[in-house]
C-alpha cells in the first residue's frame, strides 16, 4: 500500500509539472494583461500603472521562462530556506489570500451539495434497480433525464423566481389554499404509491392514505400557522427517532433481531432525553459545543450497542449510531427553526436569498443559529441547482451497475444458500455494484475543488469558478495556475484514493 501511494505520488509530480508549465504558456499568450490600462487618458498615469504591472507581473520576461519564476514560489512550500508565494494579481493582491477566500466559498456551496447527490443518488439508484421496470423505476429514469438535460442557468432563474421571490413574498402570510394542498398531496401521492411495491389494490390503499393524510397535515399547519413560528417540537423529535431506529434494524438487520430493535428504540427515548437536556447548551452554542455533543453521542450508542448487542453487537453498535445521529439531527433542526421568526425581523422577511453568500452588515453574526441560518439560506438555492443535475449521474450509474451485478452467477449461488434479499443486496451485490460509481465519486469530488462556474456566476458567488474566469479574463496567470493547482492536486489524490477503495470492496484487485 505505502509503496504504491508513494509510486503515484512521484509520478503525478512530473504530470503536473508539465501540465502546469503547458497552462503557464497558454494563459501569458491568451492576450495582454495590460489591455485593461489602455483606456487611462492621462499618459503618466498610464504609464506608471502600465510599469507597475509589468513590475508585478514579471512582463519584461519571456512567458517561457517567466514560469520558472512563478515554480520558485511554488518550491518555496517545500523547500526550506525559499520563501513560498502563489504570486500576485493585476491589481496587485496576494493569490494565496484570495485562494483561501474562494476555496472556503466553493466549499460551503459545492460539499454539501455533493454529498446530499451521492446519497439520494445511490439509495435511489438501487431501489430503481431492484424494483426494475416498475412504476417507481419509470418515473425515476423519465426524473433522472429531464433533470440531467436542463440548463444549468435555467434551472437557476427559476429557483429565483419560485424557489425565493415567490416564496419570500408567501412568507408574509404563510395561507395555504385548499387547491394548492390538494395538487401538492396528489405530487406526494404519486410517488409513494409508485415507492411502495405491491399489486394495484396495495397502491391504490397508499395513494388515498397518503393523499388524504397531506391534505391534513398542509391544512392543519396553515390553520396554526406553524410556517409563520416553525418547530418540530419534543413529540416530532420523538417520531422522527422512533423511525429512525425502525428504517436502520430493517435496513441492517431485519426487525426480527429483537435485541437490535430494542436497542434502536431505547436509542431514540434517550434522543428525547437528551432533547430536554441539552437545550441550555444549545441555546447559544458554539461549534465546539456542538462537535462535543456529537461525540458524547458517539460514545453513549457505541456503549449502548455493546451492552445490548449479544452475538449482533456490531450491527447493534451501527443501528445505535445511526438512530443517535439521525435524532440528534432533528434537534439541531427543531432549534434552527426556532430561530427562523427573530432572523425574519433581522432581514425584513426574506427567508430565501438569490446572489451572495451572507448578508451584508448582518447583525446576527454573534447569535450562532442566527448566523447558520444566514450562511445556509444563502446557500439553498445553489445547493438545489447542483443537487438536480448530479442526482442524475448518480441514479442511473448506480441502476446499471447495480442490475449488472444482479445478474451474476455469485448473486445466484448466495440466493441458493439460503441467504436472505436483504443479506444478498446489502452485502454481496451493494459491495461490488459500487466499483464503478466510485470512479464518478472520485472525478466528482475533485471537481468540487474547481468550484461551478455556471451557477457561482448566476447566484454571484465569489468562489473558485469566479476566480478562475475573472483570472482568465485578464490574462492573470498566478490565479489561473492557483487554480489549476488545487484542481489538479485534487484529481490526483481522488483518483489515488478511488484506487484503494477498488481494492477495499474487490480483494481480488491488488495494488501491486
Amino acid at each position: 500500500m505505502i509503496a504504491f501511494i508513494v509510486r503515484r505520488l512521484f509520478i503525478s509530480v512530473f504530470v503536473l509539472l508539465a501540465a502546469t508549465y503547458v497552462v503557464y504558456v497558454l494563459t501569458c499568450f491568451a492576450g495582454d494583461p495590460l489591455a485593461s490600462l489602455s483606456s487611462i487618458t492621462n499618459d503618466q498615469t498610464r504609464a506608471a500603472r502600465m510599469a507597475r504591472r509589468s513590475e508585478l507581473l514579471h512582463l519584461d520576461v519571456n512567458p517561457f521562462l517567466r514560469y520558472f519564476i512563478w515554480l520558485k514560489g511554488m518550491l518555496g512550500f517545500v523547500v526550506p530556506g525559499i520563501p513560498g508565494s502563489f504570486g500576485t494579481n493585476n491589481a496587485g493582491q496576494d493569490v494565496g489570500a484570495l485562494l483561501v477566500i474562494a476555496l472556503d466559498s466553493t466549499m460551503r456551496l459545492v460539499v454539501t451539495a455533493a454529498l446530499t447527490a451521492v446519497i439520494l443518488g445511490v439509495i435511489v439508484g438501487i431501489v430503481s434497480a431492484l424494483r426494475q421496470y416498475s412504476g417507481f423505476d419509470y418515473s425515476i429514469t423519465f426524473a433522472s433525464f429531464v433533470f440531467f438535460s436542463l440548463p444549468v442557468f435555467w434551472v437557476a432563474v427559476l429557483l429565483k423566481q419560485f424557489g425565493a421571490i415567490q416564496f419570500n413574498t408567501w412568507l408574509r402570510d404563510p395561507v395555504i389554499g385548499l387547491p394548492v394542498s390538494v395538487g401538492s398531496a396528489l405530487v406526494v401521492a404519486l410517488f409513494w404509491q409508485a415507492v411502495v411495491a405491491g399489486d394495484r389494490r396495495r397502491r391504490l390503499l397508499v395513494f388515498g392514505v397518503v393523499f388524504v393524510a397531506t391534505v391534513a397535515v398542509l391544512q392543519y399547519l396553515s390553520l396554526v400557522r406553524w410556517f409563520a413560528n416553525p418547530a418540530l417540537g419534543v413529540g416530532m423529535v420523538a417520531l422522527g427517532g422512533v423511525v429512525a431506529g425502525l428504517a436502520a434494524t430493517a435496513v441492517t438487520t431485519g426487525l426480527a433481531r429483537r435485541n437490535v430493535l430494542y436497542c434502536a428504540l431505547l436509542t431514540a427515548a434517550l434522543g428525547v432525553v437528551a432533547y430536554f437536556a441539552t437545550g441550555p447548551v444549545l441555546i447559544n452554542p458554539t461549534w465546539w459545543h456542538i462537535l462535543a455533543l456529537i461525540g458524547i453521542t458517539a460514545v453513549v450508542c457505541t456503549g449502548l450497542g455493546w451492552l445490548m448487542g449479544g452475538l449482533d453487537r456490531g450491527a447493534t453498535i451501527r443501528v445505535s449510531l445511526l438512530t443517535g445521529y439521525l435524532t440528534g439531527a432533528l434537534i439541531f433542526v427543531d432549534h434552527v427553526l426556532r430561530a427562523v421568526p427573530g432572523y425574519l425581523r433581522m432581514v425584513n422577511g426574506r427567508l430565501i436569498f438569490t446572489v451572495g453568500s451572507e448578508t451584508p452588515n448582518f447583525l446576527g453574526r454573534d447569535h450562532f443559529w442566527l448566523a447558520y441560518l444566514d450562511n445556509q439560506t444563502h446557500i439553498i438555492l445553489p445547493t438545489i441547482t447542483l443537487i438536480l443535475i448530479s442526482f442524475a449521474q448518480y441514479t442511473r450509474y448506480t441502476r446499471s451497475s447495480m442490475l449488472e451485478v444482479l445478474n451474476q452467477d455469485y448473486i445466484r449461488t448466495a440466493r441458493a444458500k439460503g441467504l436472505t434479499e436483504r443479506t444478498v443486496v446489502m452485502r454481496h451485490a451493494f459491495r461490488n455494484a459500487l466499483i464503478p460509481v466510485t470512479t464518478l465519486m472520485a472525478y466528482d469530488f475533485a471537481a468540487i475543488f474547481g468550484g461551478a462556474i455556471i451557477t457561482e456566476t448566476v447566484f454571484a458567488w465569489s468562489g473558485m469558478g469566479r476566480l478562475f474566469i475573472t483570472a482568465l479574463g485578464d490574462v492573470n496567470p498566478d490565479p489561473v495556475m492557483a487554480f489549476f493547482l488545487v484542481t489538479g492536486g485534487a484529481v490526483v489524490i481522488f483518483n489515488m484514493i478511488a484506487d484503494i477503495v477498488y481494492a477495499y470492496l474487490d480483494p481480488r484487485i491488488r495494488l501491486s
